[in-house]
């Protein structure tokens, strides 16, 4: 395996601070540029442990960071940033991989409803590869521009999908409950995200109007063949990090626990970061600071539903990990390089 250069645009950001400390520890891969109007002119060292050659980068200003000297742009910015600039860095012949929503959804006509802007870049959106290799690894290899899946999506598709796909449960009438750290929140200063706002409380939020609704609905059809209307409630939780996903799935016959739980084993047979078990079991604590996701299904026999339970860290598995994943996958290297010795 050859070694790339690689940058990371937003890198004071929590996923931006996360695909640092990755990128700076891969074996195939050395920094070249991290951009930050907040930490500007301070180097990566003084901001975190890294190795020497990393340490000693300086956080340049966003403005710029076009004309960034990489082979591959990781862009950890708003979607409305990384809709700007991705196609510049494109245009220059650099890879890149975007964890914002801006390249996730197939249809442009969909991003004012969700995201608030026009998409200017439809072509793009034919492009680009979604990079969650468990569902869509076909579609990785030589990827030219990889939009990242969101957390919550991240979490949902991987329970959701296999049982859609094994004919068990049924493709219409999913809800979801996804419980998030405040991390998810993104790094800012706000009243509501404040300790004493956030501490020994559970707040529901945008219910039904999440971003990440059509992302899911998106995926799970693309695997499965179809997707009805999710309904997803999002949910704030006193925790630094890390998605609990409780999904909720009309059976479409008699079946048993048993043969859910097969279907899910199969599904996820020999991948390396999903791991099948008891849906009781199925805990955040095991997976924070992993690029795993846990998963487990029971059944609900008098109610006729599947109950499928799942858990990763919102910023390894669910952004900065799943980046790097991506990226090993759209280079044909294995996807475990520089990720296999993380541990919760």
């Amino acid at each position: 395996m050859h070694t790339v250069t690689a940058a990371v645009i937003g890198a004071s950001g929590y996923s931006g601070l996360e695909l640092t400390r990755l990128l700076a520890r891969h074996p195939q891969v050395r920094l070249t540029a991290l951009t930050s109007d907040r930490w500007a002119g301070e180097t990566a060292g003084a901001r975190l442990p890294l190795p020497a050659g990393a340490a000693a980068l300086p956080y340049l200003p966003l403005a710029g960071s076009e004309q960034i000297d990489a082979e591959v742009a990781f862009l950890a910015t708003p979607a409305e940033v990384s809709h700007q600039l991705a196609p510049k860095l494109l245009a220059r012949g650099l890879r890149v991989v975007d964890l914002s929503g801006a390249f996730r959804l197939a249809d442009a006509a969909a991003y004012p409803g969700w995201y608030g802007f026009t998409h200017r870049h439809p072509a793009l959106l034919g492009e680009a590869r979604y990079g969650l290799p468990e569902l869509a690894r076909g579609q990785l290899a030589g990827a030219r521009l990889v939009a990242n899946p969101g957390c919550y999506a991240t979490a949902i598709a991987l329970a959701v999908a296999p049982l859609v796909k094994s004919g068990l449960c049924s493709a219409e009438g999913i809800a979801v409950t996804g419980c998030s750290g405040v991390s998810g929140a993104g790094r800012k200063a706000s009243e509501d995200y404040g300790f004493c706002e956030v501490d020994e409380d559970l707040r529901a939020y945008r219910i039904g109007k999440h971003q990440h609704v059509p992302e899911i609905e998106q995926a799970v059809a693309r695997h499965a063949g179809a997707c009805g209307g999710l309904s997803f409630t999002p949910v704030l939780v006193p925790i630094r990090r890390g998605i609990l996903a409780t999904c909720v799935l009309r059976l479409t016959g008699t079946t048993t626990a048993e043969a859910l739980s097969r279907a899910m084993a199969a599904a996820y047979a020999g991948e390396p970061f999903v791991r099948t078990m008891a849906a009781d079991r199925v805990m955040v604590k095991d997976v924070a600071r992993t690029n795993r996701c846990h998963l487990g299904v029971a059944l609900d026999a008098r109610a006729g539903v599947a109950v499928a339970v799942s858990a990763i860290d919102n910023l390894v598995k669910g952004a900065a990990g799943q980046a790097v994943q991506a990226m090993n996958a759209a280079l044909g290297w294995p996807e475990t390089t520089g990720l296999d010795l993380l541990g919760g």
